[in-house]
């Protein structure tokens, strides 16, 4: 639930984007990078027979999405939403075996508090529908061990005038690439495809409700991932609710 810039060019300019961080978090006007909500070519081609492509597939996952899961993927972080206007969802790791799809780890989560979309926009409070890389993480906690790079700042700290529950939403987070350039910070601001895409999706820590875009996951499981994303084996999210995934 939090976006925004934090760029060392200055006290001044580190002051502002630390506030507009704080008053635009996830899902607002933030980075992120995707051209068409896909991370890249399909595992599977069109002429697969049926049984071959499932056995092949995300479970859970249609022809249509499996084919946006680049080929050299290894690691699948599967968010199933409940629903296109729920905020709850299940969260499953998925690790390659061979050519099937292991299901190693899976928790609760959240997502938007109004559900998912296909067309997500700054403040519509959905969480984007697609398959996105991870690649970047960070938080106001020290690195608990992860290969993506990790950025340790308590810039990441929510404001204290917001709610309690949410003091502790940032301690841990990894970038979604929706609307962001790779590789960067989670909090660095370029939108490839503009503000009004919306930007500053994460994946962070849970606080028992939905969020502005993002997918909010307990703090054992953020831990988890962190641990076991490992960028050599190109990690990617694939999330929505389950209606469209199947689609």
């Amino acid at each position: 639930m939090r976006h925004g810039e934090v760029r060392r060019v200055g006290a001044a300019m580190v002051t502002s984007a630390l506030l507009s961080a704080a008053l635009a978090a996830c899902g607002g006007s933030g980075a992120g990078h995707v051209r068409d909500g896909t991370a890249g070519a399909g595992a599977e081609g069109h002429g697969s027979p049926p049984s071959a492509a499932a056995a092949t597939r995300v479970p859970g996952v249609g022809e249509r999405v499996q084919r946006r899961i680049p080929a050299v993927s290894r690691q699948v972080l599967a968010v199933y939403g409940d629903g296109k206007d729920s905020a709850d969802a299940t969260v499953v790791f998925y690790a390659k075996r061979g050519p099937t799809w292991e299901r190693v780890r899976s928790w609760p989560g959240h997502n938007g508090k109004k559900g998912w979309t296909a067309d997500h926009y700054l403040g519509d409070n959905r969480s984007p529908v697609g398959v996105f890389t991870l690649t970047a993480a960070g938080g106001v906690l020290d690195d608990p061990g992860t290969r993506l790079p990790y950025t340790q700042s308590e810039d990441y700290a929510a404001p204290r005038w917001w709610g309690r529950s949410h003091w502790h939403d940032f301690d841990y987070v990894i970038a979604i690439d929706y609307n962001r350039v790779e590789g960067t910070p989670p909090d660095d601001a370029e939108q490839p495809l503009g503000e009004a895409k919306g930007g500053g999706i994460w994946l962070h820590m849970d606080h028992g409700s939905g969020t502005s875009a993002c997918v909010s996951l307990s703090r054992a499981a953020m831990e988890y991932l962190l641990r076991t994303l490992d960028p050599d084996q190109h990690p990617v999210v694939v999330m929505g609710d389950r209606a469209a995934l199947k689609g």
